[in-house]
């Protein structure tokens, strides 16, 4: 019996002092945690931003926790990396346990999308922000002003799109007009061609050749009459004269 005493004895020892281990070296990673916050703090007042980054870092890396998430957010969020920032922000928001806090990674994580041109996650996250905290004038302010931007940034592509638009209405239109100027062109050439072929066709051929290729108007029957009456005159004229000639060669005197 007493070895089973002595046994549970021990036991009992060695448990509690592997409880006060633990309890010891959770206490000591906090205060770790803690050390480097406050390094990381004082690193952050003086503006070294990236120096406040690593220790924020190691901060969050022995005590995950809301507060390190949002300091390393504003660290990064000062050294112009705002999408990084973006996730900090939101990891703050997660873990926090209060809400004001959490309304504060919000409006953080508001301005890290408005810099990173994400206009309307930046509303939405405003809006998050005033719903915890009603009374953020700063929240207020951003979300009205964003929301021009964003009204003007739309007016502007609007109008973009109808000026594209107009322009492109445009050049179709020129384009057609560059059609039918060339198609009237090519007409002509092909109705000037057809002509002078007409004309010299009509230089080779005779006036009854000419004039009984088509229909004579009355003009033009009239003056084919007076034409032929005319070679018709000449041709009597002639005979007459030859018959004149030869009464006078042969007479017997």
């Amino acid at each position: 019996m007493s070895n089973t005493k002595s046994t549970r004895q021990e036991f009992r020892q060695w448990s509690i002092c592997l409880f006060v281990f633990f309890l010891f070296n959770i206490s000591a990673q906090a205060q770790n945690s803690h050390n480097y916050l406050r390094q990381g703090d004082q690193s952050y007042d003086q503006e070294n931003y990236a120096e406040a980054e690593e220790k924020y870092r190691k901060a969050i890396s022995k005590d995950r926790s809301a507060r390190g998430e949002y300091n390393l957010g504003n660290s990064i969020y000062n050294q112009e990396r705002y999408e990084e920032a973006v996730n900090r922000y939101q990891a703050a928001a997660a873990a926090a346990t209060d809400e004001q806090t959490k309304a504060d990674a919000f409006y953080n994580l508001g301005n890290a999308h408005v810099k990173n041109e994400k206009l309307k996650e930046g509303i939405q996250a405003y809006k998050d922000a005033l719903r915890l905290n009603p009374e953020d004038q700063d929240a207020k302010y951003n979300l009205s002003k964003t929301k021009q931007v964003l009204q003007q940034q739309q007016q502007q592509q609007q109008q973009q799109q109808q000026q594209d638009q107009e322009k492109k209405e445009e050049e179709e239109q020129e384009e057609q007009e560059q059609e039918q100027q060339q198609q009237q062109e090519s007409d002509q050439n092909e109705e000037d061609s057809k002509k002078e072929d007409g004309e010299e066709q009509n230089e080779e051929q005779s006036p009854e050749e000419k004039y009984g290729e088509k229909d004579l108007n009355k003009e033009e029957a009239e003056r084919l009459l007076e034409i032929m009456e005319e070679e018709e005159r000449k041709v009597q004229e002639n005979l007459r004269k030859q018959k004149k000639g030869k009464n006078k060669s042969g007479k017997d005197w």
